[in-house]
């Protein structure tokens, strides 16, 4: 019996030992084979432009700056005296964390924040919308927002689950505009808090997934992003919502996130905040796409450049170097810090000091009266 035993894992090992063996073969092959022909992924292909131009590369922003959209999830335990470091580096003077979320998670994380750097940080709260049916919801969450309020938080956050994926207790969507929502948009105005709402996405995640799609290479390593218009809402629908819900709640400041997904087609931004006066917008993870129209980007900043607020999104010290130059300089023709979003190359703005000096912190002081004047000064 162990004799076969025996017998068995040999002829086992050899057919492992072949199958590693063919591979190998393979692999090199085709290698050849990609090597010969020229052959490689669009991932891979990264030429070296031979353009000569001048380079600016900035890792300090002219003016004291804040970022209006930041996440933070690890904000209750965080060494924040690190994350300062970073922010000096760059001239950041005041982060917005928008993922404050609730309960003990929000109460460690403006502990963290008053007891260490009281000055530099500001939170957002976070509800959860999925409890919409659910006994006394506005009237919770409205005690929820003033308390939040009286400790120290300074906004709302809302999710693009909101509008996208968020159901109730039916599995119905729920929509943006849903009226049992206006509560607590209400409230935010009468607390005179803005509302930092993400709804949608690009719209090129709700097309075919072909060669037509610009979007087609982000779809192709983020397939979770794809909004297959069989069972989404559409793009338009839930802008739609967005848009109504705005309309109706003209007392509360509403921060549009990501340029509400318009940045692609800055004539309908313009026309959405002279529509809705109660409306600012923020540069948030949509700055590849100022970066390929700066002439029109640059109008547009001009023209609105007191409804703009700086935003990044996710956190990356390199990735500000990107948004500095794009913004400061006239430089031409450099690559974007993500390939996926942005498969074109940036040109800058050279925005007017006044024009920057708003963007990056006058307009914020506006809104958030309590963050210290003394670092723009």
């Amino acid at each position: 019996m162990k004799f076969f035993s025996w017998i068995n894992f040999k002829n086992f090992l050899k057919t492992i030992l072949f199958i590693i063996i063919i591979g190998i073969v393979c692999y090199f092959t085709i290698d050849t084979i990609q090597y010969k022909y020229n052959l490689m992924d669009i991932e891979e292909y990264e030429p070296v432009s031979t353009l000569v131009v001048k380079e600016n590369i900035i890792t300090k922003a002219k003016y004291p700056f804040i970022d209006v959209h930041n996440h933070q999830f690890d904000m209750p335990l965080k060494d924040l005296s690190k994350i300062i470091e970073e922010m000096d580096s760059m001239n950041m003077a005041y982060m917005v964390n928008l993922s404050g979320f609730r309960g003990i998670y929000l109460e460690k994380s403006l502990e963290n924040i008053n007891k260490h750097f009281p000055n530099r940080f500001g939170l957002f709260l976070n509800i959860d919308f999925e409890k919409i049916d659910k006994q006394n919801f506005a009237k919770n969450n409205i005690e929820l927002i003033k308390e939040a309020v009286s400790n120290g938080v300074i906004g709302l956050k809302v999710y693009k689950s909101l509008g996208l994926t968020d159901k109730d207790k039916n599995n119905n969507r729920i929509k943006v505009n849903d009226e049992r929502l206006d509560p607590i948009w209400s409230i935010c105005g009468e607390l005179n808090i803005p509302v930092l709402i993400h709804s949608a996405d690009p719209s090129s995640f709700w097309k075919p997934k072909d060669k037509f799609n610009e979007r087609w290479l982000e779809l192709r390593q983020k397939p979770g992003r794809y909004r297959d218009p069989k069972s989404n809402a559409s793009f338009e629908e839930i802008l739609s919502e967005q848009h109504a819900m705005f309309k109706k709640h003209p007392n509360t400041t509403f921060i549009n996130a990501h340029m509400g997904w318009m940045a692609n087609d800055l004539d309908r931004l313009s026309s959405h905040l002279d529509n809705n006066p109660n409306v600012v917008t923020e540069i948030g993870a949509i700055l590849a796409e100022l970066g390929r129209q700066p002439k029109r980007a640059r109008e547009f900043f001009v023209e609105y450049q007191d409804r703009i607020l700086f935003g990044k999104d996710a956190h990356k010290l390199s990735e500000y170097y990107t948004y500095f130059r794009v913004l400061e300089t006239d430089d031409e023709y450099f690559d974007y810090y993500r390939k996926r979003h942005g498969n074109w190359k940036m040109y800058g703005l050279n925005l007017p000091d006044t024009v920057l000096q708003k963007l990056y912190y006058k307009n914020a002081l506006k809104l958030f009266p309590n963050i210290s004047k003394k670092f723009f000064e």
